[in-house]
Protein backbone atom coordinates (compact mmCIF):
# COMPACT_ATOMS: atom_id res chain seq x y z
CA UNK A 1 0.00 0.00 0.00
CA UNK A 2 3.38 2.42 0.59
CA UNK A 3 4.10 1.41 -2.62
CA UNK A 4 0.60 3.13 -3.87
CA UNK A 5 0.55 5.76 -2.04
CA UNK A 6 3.93 6.97 -3.64
CA UNK A 7 2.79 6.48 -7.13
CA UNK A 8 -0.57 8.05 -6.68
CA UNK A 9 1.62 11.40 -5.37
CA UNK A 10 3.57 11.09 -7.56
CA UNK A 11 0.56 11.24 -10.52
CA UNK A 12 -0.83 14.21 -8.32
CA UNK A 13 2.51 15.97 -8.49
CA UNK A 14 3.25 15.39 -12.24
CA UNK A 15 -0.36 16.53 -12.77
CA UNK A 16 -0.04 19.98 -11.28
CA UNK A 17 3.71 20.61 -12.98
CA UNK A 18 1.62 19.86 -16.56
CA UNK A 19 -1.06 22.64 -15.38
CA UNK A 20 2.12 25.25 -14.85
CA UNK A 21 3.96 23.60 -18.05
CA UNK A 22 0.15 24.33 -20.34
CA UNK A 23 0.07 27.64 -18.46
CA UNK A 24 3.04 29.24 -19.12
CA UNK A 25 2.89 27.69 -22.87
CA UNK A 26 -0.68 29.68 -22.90
CA UNK A 27 0.92 32.74 -21.31
CA UNK A 28 3.99 32.64 -24.01
CA UNK A 29 1.03 32.79 -27.15
CA UNK A 30 -0.38 35.69 -25.65
CA UNK A 31 2.86 37.54 -25.65
CA UNK A 32 3.83 36.14 -29.32
CA UNK A 33 0.54 37.68 -30.32
CA UNK A 34 1.34 41.15 -28.67
CA UNK A 35 4.55 40.73 -30.40
CA UNK A 36 3.01 40.44 -34.00
CA UNK A 37 1.06 43.80 -33.26
CA UNK A 38 3.80 45.42 -32.06
CA UNK A 39 5.37 44.81 -35.76
CA UNK A 40 2.58 45.50 -37.85
CA UNK A 41 2.04 48.48 -35.63
CA UNK A 42 5.46 50.14 -36.29
CA UNK A 43 5.24 49.18 -40.07
CA UNK A 44 4.20 52.52 -40.93
CA UNK A 45 7.04 54.59 -39.53
CA UNK A 46 9.53 52.01 -40.73
CA UNK A 47 8.03 52.31 -44.66
CA UNK A 48 7.99 56.23 -44.53
CA UNK A 49 11.33 56.51 -43.36
CA UNK A 50 12.87 53.64 -46.37
CA UNK A 51 11.15 55.92 -48.91
CA UNK A 52 12.51 59.18 -47.59
CA UNK A 53 15.84 57.75 -47.11
CA UNK A 54 15.42 55.88 -50.70
CA UNK A 55 14.39 59.60 -52.22
CA UNK A 56 17.76 61.02 -50.32
CA UNK A 57 19.83 58.59 -51.77
CA UNK A 58 19.40 58.85 -55.15
CA UNK A 59 18.95 62.87 -54.99
CA UNK A 60 22.40 62.51 -53.43
CA UNK A 61 25.53 60.30 -53.25
CA UNK A 62 26.01 58.76 -49.69
CA UNK A 63 30.02 58.17 -50.20
CA UNK A 64 30.09 62.09 -50.90
CA UNK A 65 28.25 62.76 -47.70
CA UNK A 66 30.38 63.49 -44.99
CA UNK A 67 28.64 62.15 -42.38
CA UNK A 68 29.75 60.65 -38.98
CA UNK A 69 27.64 57.84 -39.15
CA UNK A 70 29.06 56.95 -42.71
CA UNK A 71 32.71 57.11 -42.18
CA UNK A 72 34.51 53.93 -42.65
CA UNK A 73 37.14 53.76 -40.20
CA UNK A 74 40.29 51.03 -39.91
CA UNK A 75 38.75 48.54 -37.52
CA UNK A 76 40.77 48.52 -34.27
CA UNK A 77 37.92 48.23 -32.05
CA UNK A 78 34.45 46.31 -32.25
CA UNK A 79 31.73 46.76 -30.12
CA UNK A 80 29.06 43.88 -29.71
CA UNK A 81 25.61 44.28 -28.69
CA UNK A 82 24.46 41.15 -27.58
CA UNK A 83 20.57 40.13 -27.16
CA UNK A 84 19.51 38.01 -24.56
CA UNK A 85 16.46 37.24 -22.13
CA UNK A 86 16.31 37.97 -18.77
CA UNK A 87 14.56 34.83 -17.47
CA UNK A 88 15.25 31.01 -18.05
CA UNK A 89 12.94 28.10 -19.41
CA UNK A 90 12.97 29.07 -22.71
CA UNK A 91 14.85 25.93 -23.97
CA UNK A 92 18.60 26.91 -26.00
CA UNK A 93 17.63 30.23 -27.12
CA UNK A 94 19.92 31.85 -24.37
CA UNK A 95 22.84 29.83 -24.73
CA UNK A 96 23.18 29.19 -28.32
CA UNK A 97 22.99 33.65 -28.66
CA UNK A 98 25.91 33.63 -25.97
CA UNK A 99 27.82 30.78 -27.77
CA UNK A 100 27.42 32.46 -31.29
CA UNK A 101 28.90 36.11 -29.74
CA UNK A 102 31.51 34.49 -28.06
CA UNK A 103 32.36 32.88 -31.35
CA UNK A 104 32.48 36.12 -32.73
CA UNK A 105 34.74 37.61 -30.00
CA UNK A 106 37.47 34.86 -30.71
CA UNK A 107 37.35 35.63 -34.49
CA UNK A 108 37.87 39.36 -33.52
CA UNK A 109 40.66 38.42 -30.89
CA UNK A 110 42.18 36.45 -33.87
CA UNK A 111 42.24 39.24 -36.05
CA UNK A 112 43.93 41.40 -33.83
CA UNK A 113 40.91 43.67 -33.45
CA UNK A 114 39.91 44.59 -29.60
CA UNK A 115 35.77 44.26 -28.58
CA UNK A 116 33.59 45.14 -25.61
CA UNK A 117 30.00 44.33 -25.05
CA UNK A 118 27.15 46.18 -24.36
CA UNK A 119 24.47 43.54 -23.11
CA UNK A 120 20.59 43.51 -23.11
CA UNK A 121 19.20 40.87 -20.72
CA UNK A 122 20.27 39.42 -17.65
CA UNK A 123 21.49 36.10 -18.92
CA UNK A 124 23.92 37.13 -20.53
CA UNK A 125 25.27 40.12 -18.12
CA UNK A 126 25.01 37.43 -15.83
CA UNK A 127 27.30 35.04 -17.98
CA UNK A 128 29.69 37.44 -19.29
CA UNK A 129 30.49 39.02 -15.68
CA UNK A 130 31.34 35.40 -14.06
CA UNK A 131 34.19 35.60 -16.89
CA UNK A 132 35.38 38.98 -16.27
CA UNK A 133 34.59 39.75 -19.51
CA UNK A 134 35.16 43.88 -21.42
CA UNK A 135 32.01 45.25 -20.43
CA UNK A 136 30.84 48.90 -21.82
CA UNK A 137 27.17 48.60 -20.31
CA UNK A 138 24.53 46.62 -19.59
CA UNK A 139 20.40 46.50 -19.85
CA UNK A 140 17.97 44.34 -18.18
CA UNK A 141 14.34 44.32 -16.76
CA UNK A 142 13.25 45.41 -20.37
CA UNK A 143 9.54 45.03 -21.37
CA UNK A 144 8.64 41.71 -22.56
CA UNK A 145 7.51 43.45 -25.37
CA UNK A 146 10.06 45.83 -26.61
CA UNK A 147 9.70 49.54 -27.00
CA UNK A 148 10.71 52.17 -28.91
CA UNK A 149 11.71 54.39 -26.18
CA UNK A 150 13.89 50.88 -24.91
CA UNK A 151 15.46 51.13 -28.13
CA UNK A 152 16.63 54.83 -28.60
CA UNK A 153 17.61 54.12 -25.27
CA UNK A 154 20.37 51.25 -26.12
CA UNK A 155 20.77 53.23 -29.42
CA UNK A 156 22.35 56.66 -27.70
CA UNK A 157 24.75 54.29 -26.22
CA UNK A 158 25.60 53.01 -29.25
CA UNK A 159 25.95 56.37 -30.81
CA UNK A 160 27.90 57.39 -27.96
CA UNK A 161 30.37 54.60 -28.29
CA UNK A 162 31.01 54.91 -32.29
CA UNK A 163 31.28 58.96 -32.27
CA UNK A 164 33.80 59.06 -29.37
CA UNK A 165 35.51 56.71 -31.32
CA UNK A 166 36.09 54.47 -28.73
CA UNK A 167 35.11 51.85 -31.35
CA UNK A 168 35.31 51.62 -34.76
CA UNK A 169 32.03 49.33 -35.47
CA UNK A 170 28.95 48.48 -33.56
CA UNK A 171 28.14 44.33 -34.42
CA UNK A 172 24.47 43.42 -33.44
CA UNK A 173 23.87 39.60 -32.07
CA UNK A 174 20.58 38.34 -32.04
CA UNK A 175 18.30 35.91 -32.03
CA UNK A 176 16.71 36.19 -35.91
CA UNK A 177 13.32 35.07 -35.50
CA UNK A 178 11.97 32.16 -37.82
CA UNK A 179 9.29 30.07 -36.63
CA UNK A 180 8.15 28.69 -33.62
CA UNK A 181 10.69 25.59 -33.52
CA UNK A 182 13.47 27.27 -35.22
CA UNK A 183 15.67 30.43 -34.67
CA UNK A 184 18.98 31.53 -35.64
CA UNK A 185 21.74 33.58 -34.26
CA UNK A 186 23.01 36.26 -36.40
CA UNK A 187 25.73 38.82 -36.48
CA UNK A 188 24.58 42.12 -38.32
CA UNK A 189 26.69 45.43 -38.61
CA UNK A 190 24.87 48.45 -36.75
CA UNK A 191 27.42 50.79 -37.63
CA UNK A 192 29.12 52.38 -39.76
CA UNK A 193 25.72 52.48 -41.73
CA UNK A 194 26.53 51.18 -45.77
CA UNK A 195 24.57 52.65 -48.76
CA UNK A 196 23.56 49.15 -49.14
CA UNK A 197 22.15 48.72 -45.52
CA UNK A 198 19.76 52.01 -46.31
CA UNK A 199 18.46 50.02 -49.89
CA UNK A 200 14.84 49.50 -50.04
CA UNK A 201 13.76 45.93 -50.20
CA UNK A 202 11.33 43.14 -49.24
CA UNK A 203 10.36 42.75 -45.42
CA UNK A 204 8.79 39.86 -43.45
CA UNK A 205 6.70 40.14 -40.92
CA UNK A 206 5.25 37.60 -38.76
CA UNK A 207 2.05 36.62 -37.64
CA UNK A 208 0.32 33.78 -35.00
CA UNK A 209 -1.95 31.45 -36.29
CA UNK A 210 -3.63 28.74 -35.18
CA UNK A 211 -4.71 25.29 -37.42
CA UNK A 212 -5.80 22.03 -35.95
CA UNK A 213 -5.81 23.38 -32.72
CA UNK A 214 -2.02 24.41 -32.61
CA UNK A 215 -0.20 27.15 -32.95
CA UNK A 216 1.91 28.47 -35.59
CA UNK A 217 3.68 31.22 -36.84
CA UNK A 218 3.86 32.38 -40.86
CA UNK A 219 6.68 34.67 -42.32
CA UNK A 220 4.92 37.13 -44.78
CA UNK A 221 7.00 39.03 -47.15
CA UNK A 222 6.04 42.23 -47.09
CA UNK A 223 7.07 44.39 -50.01
CA UNK A 224 7.31 48.57 -49.20
CA UNK A 225 6.59 50.79 -52.32
CA UNK A 226 9.62 53.51 -52.62
CA UNK A 227 9.06 56.21 -54.53
CA UNK A 228 12.26 59.11 -55.42
CA UNK A 229 11.53 62.66 -54.66
CA UNK A 230 10.11 64.73 -57.95
CA UNK A 231 12.94 66.28 -59.93
CA UNK A 232 11.90 69.98 -59.08
CA UNK A 233 11.14 69.13 -55.46
CA UNK A 234 13.52 71.72 -53.49
CA UNK A 235 14.78 71.32 -50.27
CA UNK A 236 14.43 73.85 -47.51
CA UNK A 237 17.65 72.47 -45.80
CA UNK A 238 20.70 70.71 -47.74
CA UNK A 239 19.65 66.72 -47.74
CA UNK A 240 22.87 66.09 -46.11
CA UNK A 241 21.59 67.77 -42.95
CA UNK A 242 18.15 65.99 -43.96
CA UNK A 243 20.01 62.52 -43.79
CA UNK A 244 22.34 63.89 -40.69
CA UNK A 245 18.74 63.96 -38.86
CA UNK A 246 17.31 60.58 -39.91
CA UNK A 247 20.17 58.38 -39.41
CA UNK A 248 19.91 58.11 -36.04
CA UNK A 249 15.95 57.50 -36.29
CA UNK A 250 17.25 54.81 -39.33
CA UNK A 251 19.25 53.06 -36.84
CA UNK A 252 16.86 53.01 -33.90
CA UNK A 253 14.49 51.49 -36.12
CA UNK A 254 16.45 48.60 -37.04
CA UNK A 255 17.36 48.19 -33.47
CA UNK A 256 13.63 48.07 -32.55
CA UNK A 257 13.13 45.25 -34.79
CA UNK A 258 15.81 43.31 -34.07
CA UNK A 259 15.04 43.52 -30.42
CA UNK A 260 11.42 42.82 -31.38
CA UNK A 261 12.78 39.63 -33.64
CA UNK A 262 14.28 38.55 -30.33
CA UNK A 263 11.80 38.76 -28.02
CA UNK A 264 9.50 36.94 -30.42
CA UNK A 265 12.34 33.98 -30.64
CA UNK A 266 12.17 33.48 -26.67
CA UNK A 267 8.91 33.63 -26.18
CA UNK A 268 8.54 31.04 -29.13
CA UNK A 269 11.24 29.28 -27.51
CA UNK A 270 9.37 29.61 -23.87
CA UNK A 271 6.16 28.07 -25.78
CA UNK A 272 8.07 25.32 -27.66
CA UNK A 273 9.77 23.86 -24.30
CA UNK A 274 6.49 24.12 -22.40
CA UNK A 275 4.76 22.18 -24.86
CA UNK A 276 7.47 19.77 -24.70
CA UNK A 277 7.42 19.82 -21.09
CA UNK A 278 3.54 19.18 -20.93
CA UNK A 279 3.86 16.28 -23.66
CA UNK A 280 7.24 14.78 -21.41
CA UNK A 281 4.51 14.91 -18.17
CA UNK A 282 1.62 13.41 -20.35
CA UNK A 283 3.88 10.31 -21.44
CA UNK A 284 4.72 10.31 -17.66
CA UNK A 285 1.74 10.19 -16.56
CA UNK A 286 0.62 7.31 -18.52
CA UNK A 287 3.64 5.49 -17.39
CA UNK A 288 2.93 6.01 -13.88
CA UNK A 289 -0.73 5.15 -13.82
CA UNK A 290 -0.04 1.65 -15.92
CA UNK A 291 2.63 1.03 -13.04
CA UNK A 292 -0.07 2.11 -10.43
CA UNK A 293 -2.63 -0.01 -12.14
CA UNK A 294 -0.19 -3.09 -11.98
CA UNK A 295 0.76 -2.51 -8.56
CA UNK A 296 -2.67 -2.10 -7.36
CA UNK A 297 -3.40 -4.94 -9.43
CA UNK A 298 -0.83 -6.87 -7.88
CA UNK A 299 -2.09 -6.26 -4.62
CA UNK A 300 -5.69 -7.14 -5.09
CA UNK A 301 -4.14 -10.85 -6.00
CA UNK A 302 -1.94 -10.99 -3.12
CA UNK A 303 -4.94 -10.24 -1.18
CA UNK A 304 -6.94 -12.90 -2.37
CA UNK A 305 -4.19 -15.20 -2.17
CA UNK A 306 -4.04 -14.59 1.47
CA UNK A 307 -7.80 -15.24 2.08
CA UNK A 308 -7.34 -18.03 0.21
CA UNK A 309 -4.84 -19.81 1.85
CA UNK A 310 -6.44 -18.24 5.49
CA UNK A 311 -9.63 -20.57 4.36
CA UNK A 312 -7.81 -23.80 3.35
CA UNK A 313 -5.84 -23.39 6.66
CA UNK A 314 -8.60 -23.38 8.53
CA UNK A 315 -10.40 -26.19 6.80
CA UNK A 316 -7.57 -28.37 7.57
Amino acid sequence: MANLKTIRDRIQSVKNTQKITEAMRLVAAAKVRRAQQQVIATRPFADRLAQVLYGLQNRLRFEEANLPLLRQRDVRSVGLLVVTGDRGLCGGYNSNIIRRAENRAKELKAEGVDYKYVLVGRKAIQYFQRRNQPIDATYMGLEQIPTAAEASKIGDELLSLFLSESVDRIELVYTKFVSLISSRPVVQTLLPLTQQGLEARDDEIFRLTTRGGDFEVAREKVSTEVRGFPSDMIFEQDPVQILDALLPLYLNNQLLRALQESAASELAARMTAMNNASDNASELIDTLTLSYNKARQAAITQEILEVVGGSEALRG
